[in-house]
């Protein structure tokens, strides 16, 4: 508002000056009265108050009404009285930069996943394929599986070349060795800590191969990949038990199918031969299996990569040391007779053992590398990778309940994956697609209703220009 009249009635020079507003006055701001332009331009000064406000470019916002002005907030100092900084084009280089990289990472991690899938799997069915060629000319099960489980021995090696590599650390083999120990305990690794946590794991480690092994020589391979994929519902349920995980009602349910699948399986061909034996050691390697990965949750579940390498290896020496005696025993009760080393077939069992070693790294690496989820998926996919290589190579013709049984425990699988808060997220993704569809189905009849007045608009130009 701009006002002359009291400098002309006081006889001073005209002059022009910005009166405040009514009801807009800030408080803590002096109001011009009156007196000579040179006062008038005094008081019309940017002057700071206590809120650091400037008056002039407080009252030019609320004359001009700028969008998004709140009172009290000055561009060049905040109500605390800090200094406000403005986006600069470095600044939004840098936040671009920051969500590039996030990206970029976010995408690394999910090839590696990828890759780690397709290693996992094709190890996997690599290594039940070679039992399968093994057990042709060389039907030991349990030497086998003692060869093969003395070759976790080189898992620490391996960690430790790769750990040398990646962060170029100067400690040696038996320096990281010592400090991957503390898993034992403070004292490192006594002869009684390495008895006490080492044998029970050993030994349902050997149990879990052993009764595998058992199982391909009675059923498929795609038959016995399948049930060995019920351990998923069987950790759940210990878990549930012993370690008083979450109750989920959709694992449960999951629970059922696998042993839907297992009842299926073994009713296949009636429940006697060796398609019934075949599934109890099937199922029976897979609860073991479970038993051992719950245990080690509830003693090693704070164990980094280091330490489970080192676990893993020291598994390796005591089943080199302790469990030796059981192929001899075996070999003398004529249980097991493998004949000179010399016609062993070794080629086979390397290749063997080495799959299966590849198969272990891959699976605890994986789980520190990418998501959990897609180690569990590589896992299921090996019963696919079975079937395919059981009917193109070995001709095998799978029954209609034996199909479906497999498909139920690999349904039942899937949905042991899913996390603990799925039922949360689906419901706000449905509200939000909910949302989206009312936006876009009212934008739709916003855009239709004005067509429709613009045509009734236009018809009646025409109307009043024929007339």
């Amino acid at each position: 508002m701009i006002s002359t009249d009291t400098a002309l009635e006081s006889g001073d020079q005209p002059c022009i000056r910005l009166e405040p507003l009514k009801k807009t006055h800030l408080p803590g701001k002096a109001t011009p009265t009156g007196g000579n332009c040179a006062a008038a331009f005094k008081d019309s000064s940017p002057k700071v108050t206590a809120n650091g406000v400037h008056d002039i470019e407080n009252r030019i916002l609320r004359i001009t009404g700028y969008y998004g002005y709140n009172p009290g907030y000055s561009s060049h100092r905040r109500e605390d009285g800090s200094e406000s900084h403005a986006e600069t084009p470095g600044s939004e280089t840098s936040a671009e930069s920051q969500s590039y990289q996030t990206c970029t990472s976010v995408a690394l991690k999910v090839l590696g996943g990828l890759l780690m899938v397709l290693g996992i799997s094709s190890s996997w069915v690599g290594t039940t394929q070679v039992v399968k060629l093994t057990f042709q000319s060389f039907s030991c099960p349990f030497f086998v599986s003692w060869f093969s489980s003395n070759w976790n021995i080189f898992f620490f090696p391996i960690y430790y070349s790769a750990h040398v590599v990646i962060t170029r650390e100067k400690q040696t083999l038996i320096q990281k060795f010592r400090e991957c120990s503390k898993l034992f305990g403070e004292d490192g690794m006594t002869l009684g800590h390495f008895v006490k946590r080492t044998a029970p794991f050993s030994i349902l480690w050997t149990l879990t191969n052993y009764l595998y092994l058992l199982a391909l020589k009675k059923l498929t391979a795609t038959d016995v990949s399948a049930l060995y994929c019920c351990h998923k519902a069987f950790v759940f349920l210990l878990s549930w038990i012993v370690l008083k995980d979450r109750f989920m009602g959709v694992r449960i349910v999951a629970a059922i199918m696998a042993i839907t699948g297992i009842v299926m399986m073994a009713y296949a061909d009636g429940f006697h031969g060796d398609s019934f034996v075949g599934v109890a050691l099937a199922v029976g390697s897979a609860s073991t299996s479970a038993l051992y990965k719950v245990m080690f949750k509830m003693f090693l579940g704070s164990a980094n990569l280091g330490e489970v390498a080192h676990f893993l290896s020291t598994m390796g020496f005591f089943n080199l040391i302790f469990i030796s005696c059981v192929p001899l025993i075996l070999y003398f009760t004529k249980v097991e007779q493998w004949g000179s080393l010399s016609s062993l077939p070794w080629g086979y069992m390397c290749g063997l053992a080495g799959l299966w070693l590849v198969f272990n790294i891959l699976i605890h690496v994986g789980v520190v590398l990418t998501y959990p989820i897609l180690i569990s998926i590589g896992t299921l996919l090996s019963v696919p990778g079975n079937a395919a290589v059981d009917v193109l190579k070995h001709e095998v013709i799978f029954s209609t309940v034996r199909l479906a049984a497999t498909c139920i425990i690999c349904l039942g699988f899937l949905l042991l994956l899913l996390p603990e808060e799925w039922d949360s997220v689906t419901l706000r993704f449905l509200a939000n697609i909910t949302d989206k569809k009312s936006e876009e189905h009212g934008d739709e009849f916003t855009e239709s209703s004005i067509n429709t007045r613009t045509r009734s608009r236009a018809n009646g130009a025409v109307a009043i220009s024929m007339a």
